[in-house]
């Protein structure tokens, strides 16, 4: 079982992220804010991580910054309403963006496809 790290500071969006993941068989432990999610890293290994971009007097993309260079095996899925910042170059550090929707869909579809690419390239390792 894989387990998620979601970062987002709206409750009523981690609370659907959290259900619906579940129900496909991940492990989902939720954040609100950077510091958080730094906390919450620091208490046990998560296999991929979702980030919002637009967190509350905070920048999704400064938290998948620290990832990126302290966590550097652990995908991120930047998960925003917005679109636009597809074509911020920090956006491109991670590993799969995906535009908020109330259908989850296609979050969970990018979820798989990066997890499996990820198992891949720890086969590929061995």
């Amino acid at each position: 079982m894989s387990r998620l790290l979601v970062v987002d500071d709206e409750a009523n969006i981690r609370l659907l992220y959290s259900e619906e993941l579940k129900d496909e068989g991940y492990d989902v432990v939720t954040a609100a804010s950077s510091a958080e999610a730094i906390e919450k890293l620091q208490t046990g290994a998560f296999d991929l991580a979702v980030l919002d971009i637009k967190l509350k007097n905070e920048s999704g993309i400064e938290l998948l910054q620290k990832l990126v260079k302290e966590r550097h095996d652990m995908p991120v899925i930047l998960c925003s309403a917005f679109s636009c910042y597809k074509d911020d170059f920090s956006a491109w550090l991670a590993d799969g963006y995906v535009v908020k929707s109330g259908d989850l869909t296609e979050l969970k579809q990018e979820i798989s496809r990066v997890l499996a690419k990820k198992a891949q390239k720890v086969k590929a390792k061995v």
